[in-house]
């Protein structure tokens, strides 16, 4: 069975109007397969590495690297890990020069037993989220590994949050996208604030956000 462990947790503080002190959250998925999602900005090798350590872990142990989307605070150490058989960077799957089709954005993509990368477009157009069947903090759960999607569970009761940070025109997509993942994870980690768990009032708000955003739309439409 797969096991979960949140590496670093996620951070974002506005200091001004033009700068932002910000951090991805870092998730392993260790297992038969050993998988790190997000790898955070390019100065975080070594604190990747001893963590890693902690776990037992080498860079050459890793299997996996899936990035939730491009953005330089979830990338930046994608580098130390070589050896991996694929890395997933949004909607791309390569290793080294060569670049496989995985149609995410029509099929999930299956990296094994319990771990299963899903498109859900939003914050970007590339973003995927790592649902995973497994332990959390020794419980069975199934976690969703969103990067983005969800900023923190504060955007949750406040949608500016993750509606200014996001794609304008994608918002709908995001809520759409958001209501998707609630629906099928028992725990999220989100891309800059710690993990929660998703109870029927979270997915509540988060349909209603939805359909008031769908109502706004045929209203301007003239529907």
């Amino acid at each position: 069975m797969y096991e979960v462990f949140v590496l670093f947790e996620g951070y974002s503080t506005q200091i001004d109007n033009v700068t932002m002190d910000a951090n991805c959250s870092c998730t392993l998925i260790k297992g038969p397969k050993n998988i790190i999602i997000d790898t955070m900005t390019a100065w975080d090798g070594q604190s990747i590495l001893d963590a890693l350590t902690k776990k037992g872990l080498q860079p050459k142990d890793i299997n996996y690297v899936v990035c939730s989307h491009s953005h330089a605070d979830h990338i930046g150490n994608n580098s130390l890990f070589l050896e991996a058989d694929e890395h997933i960077v949004g909607l791309t799957a390569h290793r080294n020069s060569l670049f496989y089709e995985r149609d995410m954005k029509k099929r999930d993509y299956k990296l094994c037993e319990g771990v299963t990368v899903i498109a859900t477009p939003g914050h970007t157009s590339e973003d995927v989220t790592v649902i995973v069947n497994g332990k959390f903090e020794e419980k069975e759960v199934t976690v969703a590994v969103t990067g983005d999607l969800f900023e923190k569970e504060e955007d949750i009761t406040d949608p500016s949050i993750w509606m200014e940070l996001g794609v304008s025109d994608l918002r709908k997509v995001q809520a759409s996208s958001r209501c998707k993942i609630a629906s099928l994870a028992d725990v999220i980690i989100p891309g800059h604030g710690p993990p929660f768990r998703v109870t029927e009032e979270i997915r509540n708000q988060l349909s209603e956000q939805l359909q008031c955003m769908n109502e706004e739309s045929n209203h301007e439409a003239g529907l």
